[in-house]
This record gives C-alpha cells, sequence and structure tokens, in this order.
C-alpha cells in the first residue's frame, strides 16, 4: 500500500501576503469595535450577529467559519472553561466571565483568521493571570515564526513561556496553514521540540494559537458536536494571529488595534498592557487593492 502523505505546503508570494493582511485588517478592526460590546448581559448570538455584519461590511468579506464544516455561527464564542468552537447562543455574558471570540475573514479568495479572549466586567485574579499568559505565550510563538527555523521552534517556544506558571498547554488542539483556505498545512502543535518538525521557509502563512488552561490540558467535546472545554471545568483561554514567514522576520498579519493596547480590569489590580499583536509592516501596503 502507498504511503499516505499529507498535502504539500504552499507559499504565498508577497502580493499574496498582502492580500491575507487585508483580511486580518478586518478582524483587528473587528476586535476593537467588539470590545466595548462584550459586557455582561449581553449574548454571544448578539456578539455573533456584530461579526457578521461587521465582516460582510467590507467590500466583499465573509466570515470564513459560517458554514465551514456545517459550523451555524460567523464566529466562535467560548465562555469561561470552553476552549473553542463555543457556538453562538442566547447565553448572556455575566460580571467576571471571559470569553474567546474566533475570527476568520474570506475575501477575494483569501483567508485570515484570528482570536482573543476577552473580559467581561471586572475579571478575577486567577482569569487575569491566565490572559496574561496565553497573551505572552502569543508572543513567544510569533517570534519563533522565522526562515530558517522549524515548526518544532513554535511550539517549544509556548512551553518556555508557559511552563513556570503552572498553566496547562492544550496540547490537543493546533494551529494550522493559512491561505486560500482556513485552514491548510501545516499543522503547528502548541507542544514542540526547537529545531524539529518541517522548515520554516518564506512564503508560509501560518495560524499560530495557543491555548492554555487553569487546570488540565485534558478536553471533551460537548453534546452539541462542536463545543470543546476543559475536562475539569477549569478556565481556559485562546488568542491567535496569522503570521507571515518574511525575509525580515515574522509579520503579524491580523495585529494593529486592540492588539496595541490589550488589557483588561482585574479585581484589586492594575491592567495589563502589552503589544505582543502590533500590526507588523507588510512592504507596499499602500498598493493593497481597494
Amino acid at each position: 500500500m502507498a504511503e499516505s502523505r499529507r498535502p504539500p505546503v504552499r507559499l504565498k508570494s508577497p502580493d499574496e501576503i498582502r492580500a491575507i493582511a487585508q483580511c486580518g485588517e478586518i478582524i483587528a478592526a473587528l476586535f476593537a469595535e467588539l470590545e466595548p460590546r462584550v459586557r455582561p448581559g449581553v449574548s454571544t448570538a448578539a456578539l455573533d450577529r456584530f461579526v457578521d455584519d461587521f465582516v460582510r461590511s467590507h467590500n466583499g468579506a465573509v466570515p470564513a467559519f459560517k458554514g465551514l464544516y456545517d459550523f451555524p455561527g460567523s464566529a466562535c464564542t467560548s465562555v469561561n472553561e470552553e476552549v473553542v468552537h463555543g457556538i453562538p447562543s442566547a447565553r448572556a455574558l455575566r460580571e467576571g466571565d471571559i470569553v474567546s471570540i474566533d475570527v476568520g475573514v474570506k475575501r477575494r479568495g483569501w483567508c485570515a483568521d484570528s482570536a482573543y479572549t476577552f473580559p467581561v466586567g471586572e475579571v478575577g485574579r486567577d482569569a487575569a493571570r491566565l490572559m496574561a499568559v496565553t497573551y505572552e505565550a502569543l508572543d513567544a510563538a510569533v517570534k519563533a515564526v522565522r526562515a530558517g527555523g522549524h515548526v518544532g521552534d513554535i511550539g517549544a517556544s509556548v512551553v518556555s513561556a508557559v511552563r513556570p506558571t503552572g498553566h496547562a498547554i492544550i496540547r490537543d488542539l493546533v494551529g494550522h496553514g493559512i491561505g486560500r483556505a482556513i485552514h491548510e498545512e501545516p499543522q503547528v502543535s502548541n507542544i514542540g521540540r526547537a529545531g524539529f518538525g518541517l522548515p520554516l521557509r518564506e512564503g508560509m502563512v501560518l495560524a499560530v494559537e495557543p491555548m492554555l488552561a487553569v487546570g488540565t490540558d485534558r478536553i471533551r467535546t460537548l453534546d452539541d458536536g462542536w463545543t470543546v472545554a476543559t475536562l475539569d471545568g477549569s478556565l481556559s483561554a485562546h488568542f491567535e494571529h496569522t503570521v507571515a514567514v518574511t525575509q525580515e522576520g515574522p509579520a503579524i498579519l491580523t495585529g494593529g488595534g486592540i492588539w496595541d493596547s490589550a488589557g483588561e480590569k482585574v479585581a484589586g489590580g492594575a491592567p495589563r498592557v502589552g503589544t505582543v499583536g502590533a500590526r507588523a509592516t507588510v512592504p507596499h501596503s499602500s498598493a493593497l487593492p481597494s
């Protein structure tokens, strides 16, 4: 029997990377608009409707998740112990919740994918620390997306960032390549060994997405067939960027806006501020088609 082989990784040209960056700019702008709307009493279905309307208002852009593998929403809205793939519903957010909103955008045949975990009002210290560590893990992962490195470097960077904190890395869920399709090769594990795995080459575009939990790394799929939650019910957070491998280093294609000054209210503490998502300069961005 012939050996089963994964599809090849397709390298993107500078023009194609700029097209993906256009999709990423829509998501970054969306997250900035979502931040004040994520508040107690708002349902995840209402947030999903806003996502759908916002994305479709951008010159031919559509929500890439809507109908993907029959997913019913335009965004994945995962609350508290829910890690990913939460289905938008009438569930109202409550003070102290955290909600991961994962959005894909497709425009003119190209896709970008990004996720951000939002605090709902003032959150507790465990939630705030979890978000901060996950955010820092994304920062470490993005910095490892360099030509001449390996896919294993990305996961190794996540492990190095997270291990001292005692948080759990959700090892059964992975990042991925992205381009014409929302999910392409290669898979990008958050558990890796530096110097191992597929070599990183200029033109690769990857969705890098650490997912962490306060408790166990074990997960389960809920009865709806979509929502993935921590097995022990502990809090989970998820941050994601679409990143291109370029000669100049990692180019974040989904940054800017809220990512430049991310923070949350913390009970009895100061807000965290970070810059991991500052949008990378994509060459000749002024020449992007409208």
